[in-house]
């Protein structure tokens, strides 16, 4: 099912970020709770389309592009930090009129999710991060990154991911090569930058500040960031939880959408709190 929405761009730090809202509640139900997606390296705000039916018509989805990737460019000089890629975050929420909001963000935007948490306590409902870590320090194999770029292109590392996001079989012939092809496209320095970001970050001393729930969602297959690493995160929250996917990689958000997005449904259904 593919259901687009309100195609936007909001200006900050010298650059567009496009944003899409997708608002199919019920006239009853405004206002609807807004679920803002990030997604992580190498992927677009349309890899979030597989979660759309289990949640529209009772929330309002707010999804967009970072930088680099999909249609969002990255500015002249922009800096890759944990807290500018926040500040993009509550540029998009402020751009659409989403004072409160449950966030999801997977793999980079997992991480940005949680700073978000700790950082805009006021803004933020809940969380949920599949794939994601707070410790930088603990993300694996990403060192030929670089190498592969500067000798292949993007189309070479994009192949390279592929065998790391998904077992065989998770995806039919035509999400497999919209994946990889779609991939291919993001800026290399956009990639290369947020995964030096990233490497350097420990939101540990922060994680006390998270009080609100969150939802972890984790492959048991992760090439970057193994199992223990997430139980270490869910111990580390006031209120957390974790559930394992089996037979999955780190493209757990796109070849096991529904199953994730079941998840999420569930997760936020009772919270009845208003944006307002």
């Amino acid at each position: 099912m593919t259901m687009t929405g309100n195609s936007r761009q909001v200006e900050r730090a010298g650059g567009a970020i496009a944003f899409e809202v997708i608002d199919h509640t019920a006239a009853w139900e405004s206002p609807a709770p807004t679920v803002l997606f990030h997604h992580g390296l190498g992927a677009c705000s349309a890899c979030w389309d597989g979660w759309t039916p289990a949640l529209v018509g009772r929330h309002r989805l707010v999804r967009f592009d970072m930088r680099g990737h999909g249609a969002s460019p990255v500015p002249p000089g922009f800096e890759w930090t944990l807290e500018s890629m926040v500040d993009d975050v509550r540029a998009v929420a402020d751009a659409a009129a989403a004072k409160r909001f449950h966030i999801v963000g997977e793999s980079t935007g997992g991480t940005v999710a949680l700073a978000v948490a700790a950082r805009l306590p006021e803004r933020v409902l809940s969380v949920t991060v599949s794939n994601g870590a707070h410790r930088g320090g603990t993300i694996r194999n990403l060192e030929p990154w670089r190498r592969i770029i500067d000798e292949e292109g993007m189309a070479g590392w994009s192949a390279h991911m592929m065998g790391r996001r998904f077992l065989d079989g998770a995806l039919t012939d035509a999400m497999r090569c919209w994946y990889e092809t779609q991939q291919a496209t993001a800026d290399p320095g956009a990639i290369l930058g947020v995964a030096t970001m990233l490497l350097g970050s420990d939101l540990t001393p922060e994680l006390d500040r998270v009080a609100c729930p969150v939802l972890l969602l984790h492959p048991d297959s992760s090439p970057f960031i193994p199992v223990e690493v997430m139980a270490d995160l869910k111990s580390a929250l006031p209120d957390a939880r974790l559930q394992v996917f089996a037979h999955a990689r780190h493209g757990l958000p796109f070849s096991h959408a529904a199953e994730c997005a079941a998840a999420l449904a569930k997760f936020v259904g009772p919270m009845s709190i208003r944006p307002d």
